[in-house]
This record gives structure tokens, sequence and C-alpha cells, in this order.
């Protein structure tokens, strides 16, 4: 995710290019300003006639191009927020799971409530790294038993089978007596609350865009950039690369914005900052538990949070 700078002057938001989509465009767009000024040259230099197109194909096809890429943008927006939505939800179910594993089992082991403590840390790294499709090993390693971790590093669902194991840790604990049957469906409704988050993340992840859709977009933003200089040129003349570049600026960067966003979990420059967030959890149950030496929250690199 990019971090917005502290100063927002005129000058750094036009000019800036930490953060911008300009990285991913520049070569189409570039090639669009030179396609135009050959045009424009074409257009007085050489012994042509009729090189302009007028305005219509330009305002026909940029009327269908608006709606086209405003509708993909909403839905790849809904997307993204709907996913960092469920991963704000599941930042407050593991406090809250953690609040209960600390304040109501009768006699809990200190040893015991870190485990589980721990597990839930567990749970949030195990379902980062099934939606980015990386190596969850290290972390795993990191806050489970080795049995544990072996387990879930062979599983096809990390998630579902850790949120299995706590499950059946806290019923252990009811049938040892340290918790009430009102408090285990507490407890119980607060798991099923994960099991719901890490569903709704792998609905996102499994369900992306039509591709034909996509492919019909993409395919219209590139016929409206072609044909921007043979119907600017007879209107604008020399000036028509430079509105070029704007132009295809605006489109080119609509579209790749809308294909960075409509995957929230990779880890892209406007993607979720998955790494940080799952930091964030590791600080507040470290502080429940009492935990004195904390890591620090990730800092951004370069402008991007991960």
């Amino acid at each position: 995710m990019i971090v917005r700078p502290a100063s927002r002057s005129p000058w750094l938001l036009l000019f800036t290019l930490k953060g911008s989509i300009v990285s991913v465009i520049w070569k189409r767009v570039a090639a669009m300003m030179l396609l135009a000024t050959a045009v424009v040259l074409a257009e007085h230099r050489l012994p042509l006639s009729g090189v302009g197109l007028g305005a219509v194909p330009l305002t026909l096809v940029g009327l269908t191009l608006a709606i086209f890429l405003g509708f993909r943008n909403s839905v790849a927006y809904e997307r993204w927020w709907e996913a960092r939505t469920l991963w704000g939800e599941l930042l407050i179910v593991i406090r809250n799971l953690t609040r209960l594993t600390l304040s109501f089992p009768d006699g809990l082991p200190a040893a015991r409530q870190r485990e589980l403590a721990h597990g839930l840390v567990a749970y949030a790294h195990a379902l980062r790294h099934m939606l980015r499709q990386s190596d969850p090993k290290e972390d795993l390693q990191r806050w489970l038993t080795a049995d544990r971790a072996a387990r879930l590093m062979q599983a096809s669902n990390p998630p579902s089978v850790q949120l299995g194991d706590l499950s059946q840790t806290y019923a252990q604990l009811r049938r040892e007596g340290r918790l009430d049957s009102i408090l285990l469906a507490e407890i119980d409704g607060q798991i099923t609350r994960l099991s719901y988050i890490g569903g709704g993340c792998e609905r996102i992840r499994g369900t992306p865009i039509p591709f034909a859709y996509i492919l019909l977009l993409h395919r219209t933003v590139y016929i409206y950039c072609l044909l921007l200089p043979f119907c600017l040129v007879g209107s604008i003349g020399w000036v028509t690369p430079f509105m070029v570049g704007v132009l295809s600026y605006t489109f080119f960067g609509l579209d790749a914005l809308g294909e960075q966003i409509e995957e929230p979990f990779d880890r892209l420059p406007n993607n979720l900052p998955l790494d940080a967030l799952c930091r964030s959890i590791e600080i507040n149950v470290g502080e429940l538990l009492g935990d004195k030496d904390l890591p620090p929250p990730l800092s951004p690199q370069e402008g991007v949070l991960f």
C-alpha cells in the first residue's frame, strides 16, 4: 500500500513519481506520443490529406470507454475494500480471543495461555501466506511447536487446519472444567468468525473479474489511444503529442490501477499491506500477554508498505 507523504503541496502531487502509476505505464504513454508525433509530421510535411478523422470517433469510443473503466474500477475498489474490511475484523477477533483466553479459563497455566495466543497469530500468518501463495515455514515455526508447524505446512488449507486445532484445544479446556459451556460457545463463535473471514478472503482471491471483460477493456483502451492522434491532429496540430500523452496517461493509468487493486492480496504497490497487518496483530497480542520485547511496526519501503 502506498503511504501518502506528509506534505501534499501542489508541486509534490503534480510531479512526484514515488507511488505513482507512471512507472507501470510510461512505455505505453511514450509509444502513443511517438505515434502522435509521426502523425503530426505526416500531416504537415508529406503530401497527404485527410489524415485527421475528426472528433466523432473520439467521442463515441471515449464514451464507451469511460463507462467500462468506471464500472471496472468500482468493482475492483469494492474487492479491495472488502478485503481490507475482512482483515480489520481479523485483527479485532484475534484481540477478542486473546482477551478471552487470558481472562476466563480457570487456572490455565501461563504457558498454555501463550500457546493459544500464539496459535491465533499463526492463523493470521498462515492466511497471509495462503493468499499470497508464499512459503509459510518461517512464520509457522516461529509461532507454533515444531510438530504443529509441520502439520500445517503439509495441509492444502493451513488456516483451516489451524482453526481446527484451536477449536479442539478450547474444547479440551471445557472437558478439563476450566471453561463453562457459555464461555465455550462465545469462544467458538469468535473462531467461527475467523473461519468466515478466511473464507471471504479465499472467495476474493479465487474469483477474479471475468477475463473476457478485462480483455475487452484492455483492447478498447488501446484502440482509443491509437485513434487519439488521428482525431486530434486536424484541430490542435503540433499540440497533439502533448494532449495524447495526457489522455493516454489518464486511460492507461486507470486501467493499470484497476488491474492492481482487483487482486488486493498481492505485493504490488497498491495492494493491501498484509505484512504490516500481521505485525500489528503480533504487537497487539504481545501487549495483551505482557511481553516487553515487542517488534516495531513495519515501516514503508520507498513509500510502499507491504
